[in-house]
């Protein structure tokens, strides 16, 4: 029988997928056969013919793991699938015994398997399995993950242990993410203090990160729904400011950040052949990450075979761009399969702060 680990979270984006990844990739260094299972997937795709959470899917593809797929999301809750539950149109044991079994089978395959919960403790409550009903079913202890903070990081973490203790299931560590560098240690030292009644050690992962937090321009361009033309080999870069372009062209330019997604309106014309021929520039090629442009009228013939001979990426949209600076600016980074620079540094930076043999140890 397999070592295994039940992955949950006290919240959205506490970085569940950036520990994932990391533990992934450590445990494959100690162990000859690791395998990766989204118990109860909330978010699902079609990957090879087959519907499975979003999660399963970026794991295989990043290690290879696609011949185990359907193993991987046993259960996926789609649209519709809270009423066919409530209805009774979906047996009540159902999603137990799909669980279960794929477990069961990748168990037989792998010396280490990593189980991944669902948002909070609560997600799945509706099918009757939270995150704490999982752990159980799979025999898997958990660790917890965590942003950065400590009274908001204690708060959540009491809010998630009554479901654990509730299903008798032995919460091993939690994991920080997300922290302040400065505030690292003094962060660290108060959690670990405050949960060591409890017996759980708090283990510091990372730090809170620019280049892991912000999205890439392929990023962008899957929430916009629209294509990233222009220089392709550009949509794996990373934008750390997303701009308005609403003031003069000259303000605009002055107020350029490292790595700047402009959203301009399709009438600058001005403001777009002047972005466009800096473009070329490398002092300024290396604030411009690219342009959004939205806006209904259309953009000038002239202005958009100057767009076109600069390559600079750019996702044209038709929407207002009040909608669209809202949407990014609202838009929570997660890491893609295609993210290749984001993943690489994931790894390096695991290898760094995570005991990978002393969190293997809490699991006796």
């Amino acid at each position: 029988m397999s070592r295994k680990i039940f992955i949950a979270a006290t919240g959205m984006n506490a970085g569940k997928t950036t520990i994932s990844v990391s533990l992934m990739h450590l445990a494959r260094k100690k162990y000859g056969r690791v395998g990766f299972i989204k118990a109860v997937g909330p978010k699902c795709q079609v990957f090879n013919g087959i519907t499975v959470d979003k999660d399963a899917a970026l794991m295989a593809r990043i290690f290879g793991l696609e011949e185990d797929i359907a193993h991987m999301s046993p259960v996926v809750l789609g649209r519709g699938s809270t009423k066919k539950f409530i209805d009774g149109e979906i047996p009540a044991l159902w999603p137990v015994e799909r669980i279960t079994e794929a477990v069961a089978a990748l168990e037989k395959k792998n010396d280490f398997l990593i189980i991944e919960g669902s948002g909070h403790g609560g997600v799945g409550s509706v099918i009757g399995l939270n995150n704490a009903r999982v752990a159980r079913i799979t025999g898997a202890p958990v660790i917890l993950v965590s942003g950065g903070g400590i009274g908001n990081v204690i708060d959540s973490v009491q809010l998630n242990l009554p479901l654990y203790r509730m299903e008798e299931v032995p919460v091993k560590a939690l994991v920080v993410n997300k922290l302040l560098p400065e505030k690292r240690e003094t962060s660290l030292s108060y959690l670990g203090r405050s949960f060591k009644p409890y017996g759980i050690e708090v283990i510091g992962a990372f730090d809170w990160s620019p280049v892991l937090a912000n999205p890439t321009l392929n990023h962008i361009s899957r929430l916009l729904e629209h294509p990233l033309r222009g220089d392709q080999t550009q949509g794996t870069r990373i934008v750390h400011h997303i701009q308005l372009g609403a003031a003069s062209s000259q303000k605009v330019i002055d107020g350029l950040d490292q790595s700047t997604l402009l959203v301009v309106t399709s009438s600058r014309d001005e403001l777009l052949v002047t972005i466009s021929s800096l473009y070329h520039i490398p002092a300024y090629r290396e604030k411009i990450a690219g342009l959004v442009i939205p806006g209904h009228a259309p953009v000038s013939a002239i202005t958009q075979q100057i767009l076109d001979g600069s390559n600079i990426p750019v996702i044209r949209i038709r929407e207002t761009t009040a909608d669209v600076f809202s949407a990014m600016k609202h838009h929570v980074s997660k890491i893609s399969a295609e993210d290749t620079e984001k993943i690489e540094l994931v790894k390096a930076q695991a290898e760094e702060i995570l005991d990978f043999d002393h969190l293997d140890s809490l699991l006796d």
